[in-house]
């Protein structure tokens, strides 16, 4: 009886996915003009609106390992970033420039040093044109070996990428769009090796480009801190806020003049834990001399499905817990698919709607 009953669910989520991908798919066909298109609104609001801060940034997330991708060229770039411009996000992301095999751009070093594949586009170039003509900084994001994900330890990063770095700021720096380093490994708390990859890693960004600021996005251990591939949604064990301060003080401490911001994500915590976190990431950043962003994730983790867009309210109250704080950037993962009115996710569009109405945009 298990075993069917499993199927039958199995079954009934390939069903929902096939819809939402059909739906996307006519409406894209048909040409007609969608709700996702339309500037009116007849939203009644019964709360204020504005109150949250405006997200003026996001990832690209082309190379990925749990996001399904979208096989967009050229023209529906241009289209997504003309969609974020519309908005006010003026700062680009990409997640990593390659993840293990799969790179962005025909890096002649990781291909013969790693064995990775050759892109048939040159998408860093592509999204270096894109940011040059829609005026948006751009942040390069490191390669990702893998390999800490499977040894926990971050020294094996700094090897791979002290090649990287040089490599793309010898080719790709001259854009004007070209400002900025996202360290890209990603961490929740004390890890082998982190304060040493992000100091080494971020000195050396900033000493070839001449000082361009540096990025990370750590995550916060908290209760909805659960593996992708799990079925789960959220989990007894989850870092206490004394804890969280602790550890990442000392990082901090550790990094502080490698790393410019830190913009760490938002989802892992519950709604109602939201100020208390914020508050102690903002003391601690203003401590150090670093930047407080937060990542404000426009998927949705509460759910047995990963992952789709989020509903619209999380969202808000995750942008008015970091307006409260005075955090001092807001970005997303991410816009092109769980904002964009183009995305593969019908819901995309619609969330891009209601953003648009809160913050008043037309």
């Amino acid at each position: 009886m298990q075993k069917n009953h499993n199927r039958r669910g199995f079954l009934r989520q390939v069903s929902v996915m096939g819809t939402v991908a059909a739906t996307g798919a006519l409406a894209s066909c048909t040409g007609q003009v969608s709700p996702l298109q339309r500037d009116e609104t007849d939203t009644k609001w019964i709360v204020p609106k504005a109150q949250g801060l405006k997200i003026t940034g996001t990832f690209l997330d082309e190379i990925s390992h749990d996001i399904p991708h979208q096989n967009w060229g050229e023209k529906e770039w241009d289209q997504d970033f003309a969609y974020m411009k519309a908005i006010g996000i003026d700062t680009v992301i990409m997640i990593r420039s390659g993840y293990r095999k799969f790179i962005t751009y025909p890096s002649e070093y990781l291909m013969k040093q790693f064995g990775c594949y050759m892109p048939s586009v040159d998408l860093l170039d592509m999204y270096l044109r894109l940011a040059d003509k829609y005026e948006m900084k751009f942040y390069f994001g490191l390669y990702d070996s893998g390999k800490y994900w499977a040894t926990g330890d971050l020294t094996w990063e700094i090897e791979s990428n002290k090649y990287v770095i040089d490599e793309v700021w010898q080719k790709y720096g001259h854009h004007k769009s070209f400002q900025g380093w996202y360290v890209s490994q990603e961490i929740s708390r004390a890890t082998k090796g982190a304060i040493e990859a992000f100091s080494s890693l971020g000195r050396q960004c900033k000493d070839v480009s001449g000082g361009l600021p540096t990025l990370i996005s750590p995550w916060i251990d908290g209760k909805k801190a659960v593996a992708a591939a799990s079925s789960a949604i959220s989990r007894e064990e989850a870092v206490s806020i004394e804890d969280h301060e602790k550890e990442w003080s000392e990082i901090f401490d550790g990094i502080k003049g490698s790393v410019d911001a830190c913009a760490f994500q938002d989802g892992h915590i519950d709604y109602d834990e939201l100020d208390a976190f914020f508050a102690v990431n903002k003391k601690m950043a203003d401590k150090y001399g670093i930047q407080c962003w937060t990542n404000a994730e426009s998927f949705d983790r509460d759910m047995p499905i990963k992952f789709f867009p989020i509903k619209f309210d999380k969202l808000r109250w995750k942008l008015e817990a970091a307006a409260r704080i005075n955090y001092d950037k807001a970005i997303t993962f991410e816009f092109s698919h769980f904002m964009s009115p183009q995305s593969a996710y019908l819901q995309a569009g619609h969330l891009y709607n209601q953003y648009k109405d809160y913050f008043n945009i037309k």
